[in-house]
């Protein structure tokens, strides 16, 4: 049986917010009109739904951003299949397994059907889970952004900060299939042997006192190309002392220190390039460049994450509350099991 069978027509089941908190105190399961796909847009069942830290962040009213009481239906990222097309896509759409990224702030996926543009529905290949395709967009295509704004890495020494992470994670397997020589810090021995598994050629515990000396000593000296950030305020004496002249610092992150007071000269002597990145505000080249390297990625069967916990829609705030908490994996919300 399907979520939505016993639905109204023309209804949905969703999960909703309207006032900052903790995720079991604020999510609630509503039902709601089904929305209907415009012009150059797509209507997708959603099967699976994926949260990712912004989607805490402003449920949580972080760093002080408040909420007006309108319905945000969370979660940008997720998986399902084509139900039905706006005007100027073609029909042949119609039943395609599909994963979706970038869904519209507000209107997300956490939910049995969501809306969205259709280069933003990506087909997904019939082997793989939808679980598995929920969780691409912005682990994946903020690691592409991060890596590849600047260039080739190709040849080039890589150091991914939290490097067990979704968007970590990603990052060293792209990066070392694309021929980087790629460095990693975790925190933990299973973090740091993950980030190993997936490609990196020495994982360090970034917590530890001699951490930037046993990185740099891997590099004889001469410091990183590239550094892929998740934490930059924290992280960014470390970086600055890390990263080689001409390098570039690609931060998609500041959680700890989100207003750091940065040392400029220890930048500017090495000529670093500090780029920001936000794959929410892909678009263009950029992102079709990050869509087609993940699709490759995942049709050739090593571009995977590993999932955590996975709940039904009623119990979607203990997957919220899981990415909070930083358990292992990424959690999901299986919304439509008979379709994942």
């Amino acid at each position: 049986m399907t979520s939505d069978q016993g639905q109204a027509p023309g209804r949905m089941r969703a999960i909703g917010w309207r006032r900052c908190g903790a995720p079991e105190e604020v999510l609630e399961l509503l039902e709601l009109p089904r929305p209907a796909p415009g012009p150059g847009k797509v209507l997708v069942r959603i099967g699976v739904s994926a949260p990712n830290p912004h989607d805490t962040k402003a449920r949580t009213g972080w760093r002080g951003v408040g909420h007006d009481g309108s319905l945000v239906i969370p979660h940008g990222d997720g998986a399902g299949v084509v139900a039905a097309v706006g005007e100027g896509v073609p029909g042949s759409r119609i039943g395609e397994r599909v994963w979706v990224f970038g869904a519209p702030h507000g209107r997300g996926t956490c939910a049995e059907y969501a809306v969205l543009p259709a280069g933003r529905a990506v087909p997904l290949p019939p082997e793989v889970p939808l679980a598995q395709g929920a969780v691409l967009g912005v682990p994946c295509l903020t690691a592409h952004l991060a890596l590849f704004s600047d260039g080739p890495v190709a040849g080039r020494t890589v150091l991914v900060q939290g490097g067990a992470g979704a968007v970590g994670l990603a990052a060293v397997l792209i990066a070392a299939r694309a021929g980087a020589r790629v460095l990693a810090t975790a925190s933990t021995e299973e973090k740091r042997a993950a980030a190993l598994a997936a490609g990196a050629e020495a994982a360090v515990d970034y917590r530890a006192p001699d951490a930037a000396e046993r990185l740099l000593a891997l590099t004889g000296g001469r410091g990183v190309d590239r550094v892929v950030e998740v934490d930059f305020g924290a992280n960014a004496a470390m970086d600055a002392r890390l990263v080689a002249p001409h390098g570039v610092i690609a931060a998609y992150s500041s959680t700890r220190e989100p207003k750091p007071v940065l040392d400029y000269y220890a930048f500017a002597r090495k000529g670093v390039t500090l780029r920001f990145v936000q794959a929410m505000l892909l678009h263009g080249e950029a992102e079709r460049a990050g869509v087609a390297a993940v699709r490759e990625g995942v049709a050739a069967g090593w571009l995977r994450l590993p999932l955590g916990l996975a709940v039904p829609l009623e119990r979607a705030a203990e997957a919220q509350a899981a990415l909070e908490a930083g358990r292992p994996g990424k959690p999901v919300v299986v919304v439509a099991p008979g379709l994942a």
